[in-house]
C-alpha cells in the first residue's frame, strides 16, 4: 500500500439493517470498501435490490454479487418451501435456534469473501453479526468469528508467506439493535435503502412477524428511546401495520 492509499476492506453486505450499518463504519474508519453479496436461493430476493441501493449510496469501490444455489442443498426456511415462522420466542428470549438457520452460511459467505480479500491485498474483512439481540444462530457467536480468523491465516497463502493477517471485522457483535441504529443515523445510514424482512410479500412489503422484523422493530423503538433520552423528544415509530420505510429515521439529524 503506498503512502496515502486508502487500505482495502470486502464487507458483506446482504442490504438488511446489520450489514449496512457495517459498511457505514468501515467507510467512516477510511477503508477503500469492496461490498460482497449473495443470491444464494433465499425467498426474501428483495434483499439483493435492496444491497444495490446501499452499495450505490455509499459508493462502494466495487459491488460483486455471487450466485450460490443453497436453495439446492435446502434446510432451512429462507431456502426452501418450509414455512417462516411468526410470532415465535426469540433465541435471546428463551427460544432455540430457529429454522430460519441456513447450514453453514456464514463459513460459506466468510471463506468467498476471504478469496476476494486475498485476490484485493485487503487484511480485513467487515461482516454484520450481533451477538445481543439476534436469532440464535450459531455462526454469529465471538468463538466462531475468533476460529474462522484463525483459521483464514493458516489457510490463504498470503496468510502463510506472512503477506498479511486477515482480520474478521465484527464491529456490531456486542451492540444492542438500537446501538446499531444510533450508530447508523450518526454515520448518515438511511434505512429506508435497507430491508430485513425474512417473508415479504409479493410487492416486497415486510411482514412484521418474522423475527427478522421483530428485531428490527426493537432496534428502531430502541433508538427513539435514545434519541428521547437525548433530546426529550417523543418520535412516532410505526410498528403497526409495519410500513418500516416510513420510519422517523430516514429524516436527517434523527
Amino acid at each position: 500500500m503506498t503512502h496515502g492509499e486508502r487500505p482495502k476492506a470486502v464487507v458483506l453486505l446482504s442490504g438488511g439493517l446489520d450489514s449496512t450499518t457495517c459498511l457505514a463504519i468501515a467507510k467512516d474508519a477510511g477503508y477503500a470498501c469492496y461490498a460482497l453479496t449473495f443470491s444464494y436461493g433465499q425467498r426474501h430476493k428483495v434483499e439483493l435490490e435492496a444491497a444495490r441501493r446501499v452499495a450505490a449510496a455509499f459508493s462502494v469501490e466495487e459491488h460483486l454479487v455471487l450466485e450460490l444455489p443453497l436453495d439446492r442443498i435446502g434446510g432451512s426456511a429462507l431456502t426452501s418451501p418450509m414455512e417462516v415462522p411468526k410470532d415465535a420466542p426469540l433465541a435471546m428470549e428463551g427460544g432455540s435456534i430457529p429454522v430460519t438457520y441456513v447450514p453453514a452460511r456464514n463459513t460459506i459467505f466468510l471463506s468467498l469473501a476471504l478469496a476476494w480479500a486475498e485476490v484485493l491485498g485487503a487484511a480485513d474483512i467487515f461482516i454484520g453479526v450481533n451477538a445481543v439481540d439476534y436469532s440464535g444462530y450459531p455462526d454469529c457467536r465471538p468463538e466462531y468469528i475468533e476460529a474462522f480468523q484463525h483459521m483464514a491465516n493458516l489457510a490463504t497463502k498470503a496468510g502463510v508467506e506472512g503477506q498479511m493477517k486477515v482480520r474478521i471485522r465484527t464491529p456490531l457483535l456486542h451492540w444492542s439493535k438500537a446501538q446499531i441504529v444510533r450508530k447508523g443515523r450518526e454515520l448518515g445510514v438511511d434505512y429506508d435503502l435497507t430491508h430485513s424482512c425474512y417473508d415479504p410479500d409479493p410487492e416486497g412489503r415486510p411482514c412484521g412477524r418474522c423475527e427478522s422484523c421483530r428485531l428490527r422493530a426493537r432496534g428502531l423503538e430502541g433508538a427513539q428511546e435514545l434519541v428521547r433520552e437525548r433530546t426529550g423528544c417523543s418520535l412516532l415509530v410505526r410498528t403497526e401495520g409495519w410500513d418500516y420505510h416510513a420510519s422517523p429515521f430516514s429524516r436527517p439529524g434523527l
